[in-house]
């Protein structure tokens, strides 16, 4: 059993190392409750901010991200495991080379920034630039997922459909959509968590302007010097809402595989 005792403690440490900073915060947050105002902080503030945005990023990515699914899941083509690391890259890039990449191309001086202010439109240190940079390190997420759920519908279920009279829009809306939502919703809620803590890109291609690109994220790098205590429940506030939204995801996760099993 010694092997097995190894195995017990390093397994432990690992939880210990991982859980332990969470913890720390939590005591560093209750313990100094006391001198917290939400309001003069800030916090709610940003908050506000941090959850229009992520609602109109996840509507963003609802609708350019199902079609897109939809055709890597049910169509092959030249190229497509290049256009799937494509889609995945800003998950692992450096968060300051996305803002960067964001910003030579829709900047004033960007790629397509003549173009936008040709027609009116400014998008850096824009709450617009905020929603775009979420998206872009979010969208993966929520394409993966429901890549993965289209793949997951029973050809014989859709098949069976068809001969039923239903194709195109009809089938798609009424068998496809529905037996493969539970994992497009999972896919969906880890974007909005993904874009909530988001900020590398958005401090490069949004700033970090109180009351209109700062959000959660960029508070507490910039409060944290001057008031540790609001940083501190900034933080937990996020936690809080991150795990809510890993604990929703996975049971989403969870039905779906249990729908197709059944």
């Amino acid at each position: 059993m010694p092997a097995q005792a190894g195995v017990n403690v390093l397994a432990v440490s690992g939880l210990v190392f991982l859980t332990l900073p969470l913890i720390g915060l939590l005591i560093r947050g209750v313990g100094n409750i006391d001198g917290l105002n939400l309001i003069e902080s800030g916090i709610l503030q940003a908050l506000g901010l941090s959850l229009y945005t992520t609602l109109i990023t996840c509507l963003l990515i609802a609708l350019i991200g199902t079609p897109l699914a939809y055709l890597l899941a049910r169509r092959q083509f030249r190229f497509k495991r290049v256009v799937d690391v494509l889609i995945e890259l800003p998950v692992v890039l450096p968060p300051a080379v996305a803002g960067l990449a964001l910003l030579v191309t829709y900047g004033r001086r960007g790629l397509l920034g003549g173009a936008l202010l040709v027609a009116g439109v400014s998008l850096p240190f824009t709450v617009n630039a905020v929603i775009m940079a979420q998206a872009f390190v979010a969208a993966p997420f929520f394409i993966r997922a429901a890549q993965i759920g289209f793949q997951a519908v029973p050809a014989e279920i859709e098949q069976a459909a068809r001969v039923d009279g239903a194709a195109g829009w009809a089938l798609f809306r009424h068998i496809t959509l529905p037996l493969s939502f539970p994992a497009l919703a999972a896919g969906l809620i880890l974007s909005w968590a993904r874009a909530l803590g988001e900020f590398g890109a958005t401090i490069l291609f949004a700033g970090s302007l109180q009351g209109r690109t700062q959000t959660m994220p960029l508070f507490i790098y910039n409060v944290i010097e001057r008031d540790l205590n609001a940083a501190v429940w900034a933080g937990l506030l996020l936690i809080a809402l991150a795990m809510a939204a890993l604990l929703i995801s996975n049971a989403l996760a969870r039905r779906g595989a249990g729908a197709y099993a059944d």
